[in-house]
């Protein structure tokens, strides 16, 4: 994902374009390099994917909200096309209204038709599920079995040509006007863009023919993932019926939250207590971080509020940018009740000038501190 250009950049437009700039701009990209203008042109089919995938992301409102708020993470690193990249079916069936969608002088009409003839196939639905994750599974990444439930096409059905469509998957309406006869294209109602409707449907499968199963698979997920992100794998949704392609599994992540440690952004926060006596003479303690317990040395002198940072032991940037820092918050931990000796003990201690505060140049106020802290 480090390596993805900026979508805005891939189309050549301002991160504030409209709808019908970025639409115009997609459509300028997708003519010169069509993969029928350019056979066997590689570096143009490329062009072409990645411009395909940008546009699919930014008009949609809530995609194009999570990529300018998280990056290419926000949308799983691949656009709206799943882990595996768009192919051309994915591309043409996505974008009917940038390619015609079958009969109305489109954008394929331009190079004879669609590509591969005739109609498009029909993509099944997303699958969506929640993975919850710990900090330490956020920080170093995990691969993850899990069981989803997903309807794919039961044993034994068999499909015929739609006989309303004749198995286009799309109908066509003439309407008489003032301006002449006009022709409208709209998906099929009776196989809802399939082409196809169920012949023989086996027992236990619905009218589409599918039938819901159980499948166990692997789910990696990268370092540096956060709370909403969503990452998808490509073909691990629904099946429609017919010969069409699967839809995506839509994985979305949720952070429990740590017993000891606080997430902000690539950074972590602890709240380290130490009695007054080790804050005076200094000591060593252990320091938990996500990768294990860390001995850390206190210097004698510390003051309540000291930021000790840990560089490095923070999260990862998911896009590769470096990892973040854990600090360290210290706090001098006064006690609420006193024995007799411990009073007196105290009491003589407030007569001596080393117990009197005397801060100097280095100890920072707290504003210094928060100001420091988020550098």
């Amino acid at each position: 994902m480090a390596n993805k250009r900026d979508y805005y950049e891939v189309l050549g437009v301002a991160k504030n374009a409209s709808a019908d700039e970025l639409k115009k701009a997609y459509r300028k990209i997708a003519i010169k390099y069509h993969p029928d203008k350019n056979p066997d042109d590689k570096t143009a089919e490329d062009k072409f994917k990645e411009a395909a995938e940008a546009y699919e992301v930014l008009r949609d409102p809530d995609k194009r909200a999570r990529y300018d708020r998280l990056g290419h993470a926000g949308v799983g690193g691949n656009g709206g096309f799943g882990g595996g990249g768009a192919n051309m079916e994915d591309i043409f069936s996505h974008f009917s209204d940038i390619f015609g969608g079958g009969g109305g002088g489109g954008f394929d009409d331009m190079f004879g038709g669609r590509r591969g003839g005739g109609r498009r196939r029909t993509k099944g639905t997303n699958l969506r599920i929640k993975i919850k994750l710990s900090l330490e599974e956020i920080a170093k990444g995990v691969e993850k079995k899990i069981k989803i439930r997903r309807k794919l096409q039961a044993e034994g059905v068999t499909y015929k040509t739609c006989p309303q469509c004749n198995g286009s998957g799309q109908v066509q309406t003439a309407v008489n006007t003032m301006l002449g006869r006009m022709i409208s294209t709209s998906t099929c109602p009776n196989c809802h863009g399939a082409g196809k409707i169920v012949d023989k449907r086996p027992p236990g499968a619905d009218s589409a023919g599918l039938k819901e199963q159980e499948e166990v698979i692997d789910i990696k997920i990268p370092a540096g993932v956060s709370e909403g992100m969503q990452l998808s794998m490509s073909g691990k949704g629904h099946m429609p019926p017919g010969d069409g392609i699967p839809g995506d599994l839509l994985i979305n992540i949720e952070e429990e939250e740590h017993e000891m440690l606080k997430r902000e952004g690539s950074n972590i926060h602890y709240d380290l207590y130490i009695s007054f006596p080790e804050a005076a003479l200094g000591t060593s303690v252990q320091v938990p971080t996500v990768d294990g317990e860390v001995k850390i040395p206190i210097e004698a002198g510390i003051q309540s509020g000291k930021v000790l940072r840990l560089r490095g032991k923070g999260i990862p940037d998911i896009d590769g940018y470096g990892t973040g820092d854990q600090l360290i918050h210290v706090n001098v931990w006064t006690p609420q009740t006193l024995a007799k000796e411990e009073r007196k003990t105290l009491e003589k201690w407030l007569k001596s000038d080393s117990f009197h505060p005397s801060p100097d140049g280095k100890d920072k106020s707290f504003f210094e501190k928060v100001r420091e802290m988020f550098k």
